[in-house]
């Protein structure tokens, strides 16, 4: 696994967009989710895991793309993958909704 400083990502993910964390429009957010947290700000998922989804799958395994209009926001609940919880954390009523229509 590659490392963009506490960031982790699969290799292949490094190589298809690596670059991006270069740049200024990356280097501006990194800004100012860093300014938020000095102000006492309380910013989910942690830091290590804003990339989650692209650490778990393979750039060139990857079919689908879902992206969350409102991610959880309880404490423990966002841990980088969207529509998902740890299993210790109680299921926010959107995630049952989405398993009562998987069934």
């Amino acid at each position: 696994m590659a490392d963009q400083g506490k960031i982790k990502l699969h290799p292949s993910w490094c190589s298809a967009i690596g670059e991006e964390f270069d740049k200024p429009y990356m280097q501006s957010l990194k800004a100012f989710l860093l300014s938020e947290k000095r102000k006492g700000k309380v910013i989910f998922p942690k830091g290590n895991q804003y990339f989650s989804a692209l650490n778990a799958t393979a750039f060139d395994a990857v079919k689908v793309v879902i992206l969350g209009q409102d991610p959880y926001h309880g404490d423990g609940q966002a841990h980088g993958l969207c529509f998902s919880v740890n299993a210790d954390v109680r299921i926010p009523p959107s995630l049952k909704n989405i398993y009562k229509e998987i069934q």
